[in-house]
């Protein structure tokens, strides 16, 4: 046999061994539910409960290294989430869609949201924690009626949560954001438009809250479209903290692979923290107003703290707003007796300060922090309020804010009062 032809004979081979792993990555008796792009809408969108997906290669390590694991995963969630893997090397197109570069990548579907990717340990005991996490925010939702099953529901899938933008309302709702925006430009008349439309507004509609869709019409808004040199359409564009240097989504343009672009993009656009000084009435509405909790402190007297020790305050204040920057958090702070009318409201300076409440503006309500001033009882109070609080007091009526200029950095002085003597007083 020639050298040339036993080559060929290995080449082969090594091809169906390779071809035969991926039947053995999970057999036909695994707990692990196998996804095909045929099953993939029943079994994972369609579904009313929790998925967890993973997205794998036959011929990766990590992905062999992870089988066991993610097997016993599916034996011990078993009847409480459903664990199932794709094959992404032989279903290629399905695993674009949702965005997928490297393997194994494991994402997890709630119903009626997009899909969320699982950093943890690939380990069993954080997989099935992190999955009981989305069981139960899922089950609160349903409790509270907002969530209703899967992604079949005819109420959402008729709204439509991308904005219609214009030369008129572009700067103000775009480029002065500090949201992230996702803008499809279009033409009515374009094919390629028609058919990213209902793609386009499923991503909107499951992105609602998160990151901002719109749409411009460029038969319309000639302006814009040469504003943003638009050459051709539909041409996306992904406005993020660089407001004026917009980025192209040149991704699949499937509302799965959309998503995940989306919630990626955020976490490299997240704003950062910040802890603002309560000093008028706009202060108030800008930080509190949509904010879903205002976290508001109350420092002492800068006679009583000096710089340094309000400084330490407001350094333990950024790094709890670091921590939770993610969530729809706004931190302010006002100096002691400056905002009279709030701090009655709120039941402060009685028991001296400094003192933190979590506010909730829309509701009219209130929560005070009853523990010690510190890191870790800070932390855990946020944590607290963000699943919904406990003791929430009624706010009684909207506090009215004082215009004060902001703290200048520097310690404070004591005004001291001209001296006189008496001698000089009974002689005038």
């Amino acid at each position: 046999m020639r050298r040339s032809q036993l080559l060929v004979i290995l080449t082969i081979f090594s091809f169906f061994a390779r071809f035969n792993l991926s039947d053995a990555l999970y057999g036909s008796s695994s707990p692990v539910v196998q996804l095909t792009p045929n099953n993939f809408k029943s079994k994972v969108l369609n579904a009313n409960g929790v998925v967890l997906v993973e997205f794998y290669a036959p011929w990766c390590g990590h992905c062999q290294a992870l089988t066991p694991i993610w097997e016993k995963a599916a034996t011990v969630l078993k009847g409480v989430a459903t664990v199932a893997a794709l094959d992404a090397n032989e279903h290629q197109s399905l695993a674009q869609e949702y965005g997928i570069r490297g393997f194994p990548t494991i994402k997890v579907f709630v119903p009626g949201k997009p899909p969320v990717d699982y950093q943890g340990a690939r380990d069993v005991k954080p997989i099935a924690e992190f999955a009981l996490q989305q069981i139960k925010a899922l089950l609160k939702e349903r409790l509270s009626g907002k969530a209703t099953g899967g992604s079949s529901d005819k109420s959402k899938s008729d709204s439509n949560e991308s904005i219609e933008l214009n030369s008129s309302n572009f700067d103000e709702l775009v480029l002065k954001s500090k949201d992230l925006w996702i803008v499809e430009f279009f033409a009515p008349w374009c094919g390629h438009c028609k058919k990213l439309a209902p793609e386009w507004k499923k991503a909107a509609n499951n992105l609602k809250g998160k990151v901002k869709l719109g749409h411009v019409d460029c038969d319309s808004e000639k302006s814009l479209m040469s504003k943003f040199n638009v050459q051709g359409f539909p041409t996306i564009l992904v406005f993020g903290a660089d407001k004026d240097s917009p980025i192209p989504y040149e991704g699949a343009r499937t509302a799965g692979a959309i998503e995940s672009f989306a919630l990626e993009q955020l976490e490299t656009n997240v704003a950062p923290p910040e802890v603002t000084e309560l000093t008028s009435q706009d202060v108030m509405e800008e930080k509190c107003g949509s904010a879903a909790i205002c976290f508001v402190s109350f420092l002492p007297d800068i006679l009583d703290s000096k710089a340094e020790g309000r400084n330490k305050y407001l350094e333990m204040l950024l790094s709890v707003a670091e921590k939770f920057k993610r969530g729809h958090y706004s931190f302010v702070w006002a100096a002691a007796g400056k905002q009279p009318d709030l701090e009655n409201r709120v039941g402060v300076g009685g028991y001296g300060y400094p003192a933190l409440v979590a506010l909730n503006v829309k509701k009219g309500v209130y929560t005070p922090l009853k523990s010690a001033f510190e890191l870790e009882h800070i932390v855990e109070f946020v944590k607290e309020a963000g699943r919904g609080g406990k003791g929430n007091l009624p706010l009684d009526g909207t506090p009215s804010i004082v215009k004060t200029e902001p703290w200048d950095g520097k310690d404070g002085q004591i005004i001291e009062e001209d001296e006189f003597s008496l001698d000089e007083l009974m002689a005038e």
